[in-house]
């Protein structure tokens, strides 16, 4: 491999740093161990350079890599809890009460989230945190769209019912994406 080509693979790669890390936070509930994460699989990314270049979808790739990582090290360590997210900074309210609200909502859906399987919180993170498709996340996940479709009924429902909305405020992306920044 040329000197510029692994160039290119490491621009490739450092360019997905945000949303790869948005996703690892949302996997794992902690700043520190999200950042752990997402260095490991660059890690593990870069052991096999000579895939990136040949790689249609970097990002779900990467995703990948970490989303197996995480899987891993929570069947290796059942007993380790991580902490939630200490940073809700990006909370943007026009008012006090508006920022009270916001951030009480926050923590809420954070916690809830949290307690998700981890097959409906990588299904809600992809699909209605990060906006991909159901095509596309079932191809990356490997599961039947259907399957897919279940896995996010099943999310919605329970953050529904453990928050205290009726399913239709949840039913909206807009509700999510409300918080997807703040993730």
């Amino acid at each position: 491999m040329t000197a510029l080509a692994l160039k290119d693979d490491y621009h490739t790669l450092t360019a997905l740093i945000p949303e790869l890390r948005r996703f690892a936070l949302g996997l794992t509930r902690s700043a520190d161990a999200a950042d752990d994460l997402i260095q490991r699989a660059f890690e593990r990314a870069l052991a096999h350079r000579d895939t990136i270049s040949t790689l249609e979808e970097p990002a779900g790739w990467m995703r990948s890599i970490i989303r197996n990582l995480w899987i891993d090290e929570k069947r290796s360590a059942r007993d380790r809890l991580s902490s939630p997210l200490e940073s809700d900074q990006h909370i943007a309210a026009e008012d006090t009460e508006r920022t009270v609200i916001a951030r009480a909502t926050l923590a809420k859906v954070r916690a809830e989230l949290a307690l998700l399987s981890e097959d409906q919180r990588s299904a809600i993170m992809l699909v209605c945190v990060e906006g991909r498709s159901y095509q596309e996340v079932a191809s990356e996940l490997r599961i039947p769209i259907g399957t897919l479709m279940s896995r996010l009924y099943r999310a919605r429902s329970e953050l529904a019912r453990r928050i205290g909305h009726g399913s239709a405020h949840l039913w909206s992306l807009q509700f999510l994406w409300s918080f997807s920044a703040l993730i």
